[in-house]
């Protein structure tokens, strides 16, 4: 297990990344985490902060536990904030806020007034520092992904085949399309770290078809990698079918049938990985406690499909799962980015 330990090349990474969001002394930093954070994160961030000659503060609070309820991973929607006034007003009234909080405020509700109140929010993903510095964003990235949210934007199909038996159809009318890069200087915006990929939240009614998760694709719910198929029936955006044979398939049905919730079984997001410097082996390098998955949603020529929350169809569970798959073809409009899981541009 590696260690965590202030390491001078992870400060270093904290403060490139801080870099990149343009913060510049005197600037008002607040560190969000909660009692579960991983506690190098925060402790990093203020240092990276303070050594920009930021104005930094830090707000701890307790992590929030369901009970009767199955476990919520990889929601993408802290629960901690939980609408305390004084906490929401002060995130919203700093420059920058680094969110080290273990699932992120991607969709937690209070969101929407942080980033009104001008505040620009970097989600630190609950990796090992080690893997957050291999990946720290450069000049390349951004441009690449706002040039692929550009065509997704214009778009109005996605088509992802694969030799493995997906053929599935998106409607991107309606859909709201977005990329993150890992790092961002513009007042009200999010973005999350490492990053590199273009995702939609299709509109309601938009995705029809089949999606067969091969072995070596990703359930990063679960934190494994497939060793037999599973196929998934799609039919107005959700999933009607799991077919498959062995644990894996077993596992899906069982905890996607726990949150007795429809929502659980309907889209969420989907889109492709854009990182080239990320890699899709790099979990079985990682004790599952070490490791948040981030990096397997935004390797290059991935497409990412999620069950679960979103906004835009006006769904809301707890029930999520995040799916890469490797070898899929991805068109728009029938002009090819992903061809077999190589990304072309």
């Amino acid at each position: 297990m590696l260690q965590e330990t202030i390491e001078p090349a992870w400060l270093d990474a904290f403060d490139a990344v801080l870099g990149r969001c343009a913060l510049q002394p005197g600037d008002t930093v607040a560190v969000l985490s909660e009692s579960q954070s991983r506690p190098i994160l925060p402790e990093l961030a203020r240092l990276a902060a303070a050594r920009r000659g930021a104005q930094v503060f830090s707000i701890l609070l307790p992590s929030v536990f369901g009970s009767g309820a199955p476990v919520a991973r990889s929601t993408g929607a802290s629960p901690v904030l939980r609408q305390i006034g004084p906490v929401v007003s002060a995130l919203a009234a700093s420059t920058l806020v680094v969110d080290c909080t273990v699932e992120g405020l991607m969709h937690a509700p209070e969101l929407p007034a942080i980033l009104k109140g001008g505040a620009r929010v970097l989600y630190v993903s609950n990796e090992h520092p080690e893997a957050l510095a291999r990946l720290v964003p450069d000049a390349t990235l951004e441009p690449l992904v706002k040039d692929h949210v550009k065509r997704l934007r214009a778009a109005r199909e996605m088509r992802v085949t694969s030799a493995a038996g997906t053929d599935l159809t998106v409607s991107l009318q309606g859909a709201v399309c977005g990329g993150n890069w890992g790092y961002s200087t513009r007042p009200g915006t999010m973005t999350h770290w490492p990053g590199g990929l273009a995702l939609a939240f299709p509109a309601a009614g938009s995705v029809h078809g089949t999606l067969v998760l091969a072995e070596g694709d990703v359930n990063l719910t679960f934190k494994r990698y497939l060793e037999k198929p599973i196929t998934l029936r799609i039919e107005n955006d959700y999933v009607t079918r799991i077919a498959g044979q062995g644990l894996d398939a077993d596992l899906m049905r069982s905890y996607i049938a726990a949150w007795g919730d429809r929502e659980a079984y309907a889209v969420s997001h989907l889109g492709y990985g854009l990182n080239r410097a990320a890699r899709w082996d790099s979990m079985a390098l990682y004790d599952k406690r070490d490791f948040n998955g981030t990096e397997l949603r935004a390797f290059a020529g991935n497409f990412l499909y999620s069950t679960g929350a979103n906004e835009v169809a006006g769904r809301h569970t707890l029930g999520h799962f995040d799916l890469p798959l490797r070898q899929c073809t991805v068109r728009l409009d029938g002009t090819t980015v992903v061809e077999a899981g190589q990304l072309l541009a």
